[in-house]
């Protein structure tokens, strides 16, 4: 609990099975955090056994993409406050106490993984990854007018329950550029939003996205695709406050 609040934290697992449980206890570390959701996204066997061993509750999301996870995650999470992350070992959960730091200020606090002091030897983001998330980030920022923006690809964030109820209406990537939709929600919706640097260290284990240059490179081409389709139906008039 944070300041009178209930914290959830939403774990979407595909690939995760040997870093689940240590991310789990590293996440409930913090003493902030009061229930953590893993959503079994068709996830690696072994996976529910490593779950069972924790405090965690795993649901199960059929539908494939990161997008449905989180979206069941949504569903199922209690909290007022809700944190959404990775159980690959990449994020921090001593980072939690800074996401909800900001939380009294802002409905939604996104998380960026480029500022060089934060990245630890051996995380996956070398320079195509690094300048590629910031170069779609800056897109997003000048095209939308926001605050300052230096990673659209960055998956632990915090959203309040109020502005995520403001989102869900118009949530409509089930895939894994759903991140990036939330950001953009955000922008045309005015809900306040800022970007603050996490850690971010090594995977434990291959993702199935970012391993592949080939397949990042897809994903930045449907970022910038999104960011462009979502500017013009805001210029259109294709959202409601």
């Amino acid at each position: 609990m944070w300041q009178g609040k209930t914290v959830s934290v939403i774990f979407p697992t595909y690939n995760e099975k040997d870093s689940i449980r240590e991310s789990i206890e590293d996440f409930f570390d913090n003493g902030f955090v009061d229930e953590i959701i893993v959503v079994n996204n068709n996830a690696a066997l072994g996976t529910s056994e490593e779950v069972a061993k924790t405090k965690a509750k795993e649901v199960l999301e059929t539908v494939q993409g990161y997008g449905a996870a989180i979206q069941r995650g949504f569903k199922e999470a209690k909290g007022d406050l809700l944190i959404v992350s990775e159980p690959d070992n990449t994020f921090s959960g001593h980072d939690v106490i800074k996401l909800l730091a900001y939380s009294k200020d802002f409905e939604f606090i996104l998380g960026t993984r480029t500022a060089e002091e934060f990245i630890w030897e051996g995380a996956n983001m070398g320079f195509f990854l690094r300048w590629g998330n910031y170069a779609v980030a800056k897109l997003m920022e000048i095209l939308f007018d926001s605050v300052a923006l230096s990673d659209v690809g960055c998956t632990m964030r915090l959203i309040t329950r109020s502005a995520l109820e403001k989102m869900q209406p118009y949530f409509a990537i089930k895939d894994n550029y759903f991140g990036p939709e939330m950001m953009l929600l955000a922008c045309i919706l005015k809900i306040p939003f800022i970007q603050i640097p996490v850690n971010y260290k090594k995977r434990i284990g291959k993702s199935s996205v970012t391993g592949n240059k080939i397949k990042a490179f897809k994903l930045g081409l449907q970022m910038i695709n999104l960011i462009f389709k979502y500017r013009c139906r805001s210029l259109f008039g294709k959202f409601k406050k």
